[in-house]
């Protein structure tokens, strides 16, 4: 016999001779069943290992000098597109030039007539049918008092009905509807007012902000600045011949502040969008309103509380050392790209809203059940969103479910345990019919 090592006295799995074991048919079942629940609880480990799971984080925004992009889609049934003003203005309540747009306005047949699509304009100062091209290069159009626009085409001279009524909105002075001015006439602008009378119009695109506080509105009449206080040339809207007048019943097919997220990306999450955060609902959850109202002097408000969010791919560390434009986001990118990263991570917002409306003649709420609720007189008809931001950032980070590591002792847990618990059943087995066979070896 071979010398004993010192390490013989260590050996804590101690063995048996061949001769000394005995075989059954139970432990062989027994074997089979532990083998195929060593495989599924394996199979288990590794489904586990692999799972890639959503780890939301609440960190502060330290983010500046960045952008927002908000895309929008409303349709008012009662209004032209013509009476209609998008306005943007930031925490200090003036306006924002130069913000980045890409806005259309769609004209809309009365609701009597279906409401269909008539045509579509985008939105802009000076478009290609407003522009005075046939005229003679000599001609200098009068501005009718005010002083010419500083974006006129011909430095110091109105040529088109439309720098008119920039020259009138930027003297902070009520346009009307035009009928004695040369350049109105010549455009017919009177008559295409009253032609679109009883349209609707749809207001769709997106446009890119300061990620600062602010409010954008859509308000009837052109808009300018009277000492510190933004109003709109409310003439139009008043002198309407439709019998009662426009209202501003609206319906926001949707709003969201940012990129969607796919929809791939939402199965990937949740399954068609169940039983996650990242649902279409969650983010937008104006999607679909709908508003009614017949009165003209009438306003709705929308104060929207936005978080950033920004959603994190597996893997998104390595490329985001590599591309530091994953955190620094190009301002020159297209409308509608921006917030996307090139490794695939996406910097969007969510947003909770609470709404609010009244009549500008004052009163109550007695129709709705709230006579408590008074409201006072003055104001605006239109649409106005104001939007505050919130400190605080909502981080989505995708990981893994278990490290390589974690899969490994989960792995060695589940063979181990598996089999420990098979071996004890097999020792039972074994005894009671070692027990039983006893018994009846006395009774016979």
């Amino acid at each position: 016999m071979a010398g004993k090592s010192r390490f013989t006295k260590l050996d804590a799995f101690t063995k048996t001779v061949e001769d000394a074991r005995i075989r059954t048919t139970s432990g062989g079942i027994v074997t089979i069943v532990s083998l195929l629940v060593v495989l599924f609880l394996s199979w288990g480990e590794w489904r586990d290992y692999r799972k890639v799971v959503i780890h939301p984080e609440l960190v502060v925004d330290k983010g500046r000098g960045e952008r927002m992009e908000i895309h929008l889609n409303i349709t008012f049934p009662k209004v032209p597109c013509e009476l209609l003003t998008l306005d943007v203005m930031d925490v200090s309540g003036e306006q924002q030039h130069g913000v980045q747009h890409g806005v259309k306005k769609i004209r809309l047949r009365p609701q009597s007539e279906g409401g269909g699509e008539i045509d579509a304009k985008i939105l802009s100062l000076h478009a290609a049918d407003e522009s005075a091209t046939h005229l003679d290069p000599a001609y200098c159009g009068p501005c009718y008092g005010a002083p010419a626009p500083y974006n006129a085409k011909k430095p110091g001279c109105c040529s088109t009905c439309e720098e008119i009524r920039e020259a009138y909105a930027q003297a902070s002075w009520a346009f009307g509807d035009g009928a004695t001015m040369e350049q109105c006439q010549r455009e017919h602008y009177t008559e295409r007012l009253a032609e679109q009378r009883h349209e609707g119009c749809r207001i769709e695109g997106g446009l890119r902000v300061n990620k600062v506080i602010g409010n954008f509105h859509i308000a009837p009449g052109r808009s300018f600045s009277n000492g510190n206080m933004h109003v709109h040339d409310l003439a139009q809207w008043w002198s309407t011949p439709i019998p009662g007048g426009h209202s501003f019943s609206h319906i926001i097919h949707s709003l969201r502040f940012g990129p969607q997220l796919p929809d791939d990306l939402v199965r990937k999450l949740g399954g068609n969008g169940k039983n996650t955060l990242w649902t279409n609902h969650h983010l937008n959850p104006l999607d679909n309103t709908k508003q009614e109202t017949d009165d003209p002097n009438y306003n709705f408000m929308y104060f929207v509380k936005i978080v950033p969010t920004s959603y994190l791919p597996l893997g998104w560390e390595k490329q985001a050392a590599q591309n530091k434009a994953t955190w620094e986001q190009d301002h020159s990118v297209g409308l509608g790209a921006y917030g996307y990263g090139s490794d695939g991570s996406m910097e969007t917002h969510q947003y909770s809203v609470t709404s609010h409306k009244r009549s500008l003649t004052g009163g109550d709420d007695s129709k709705e059940g709230h006579g408590e609720r008074l409201h006072s007189r003055g104001g605006i008809p239109g649409v106005f969103f104001s939007y505050d931001i919130s400190p605080m950032k909502v981080v989505n980070r995708e990981e893994r479910a278990k490290s390589f590591l974690g899969f490994l002792a989960g792995l060695c847990a589940v063979v181990g345990g598996t089999l420990t618990v098979a071996a004890a059943v097999d020792r039972g087995l074994f005894e009671g019919t070692v027990r039983l066979k006893k018994l009846r070896s006395k009774d016979n």
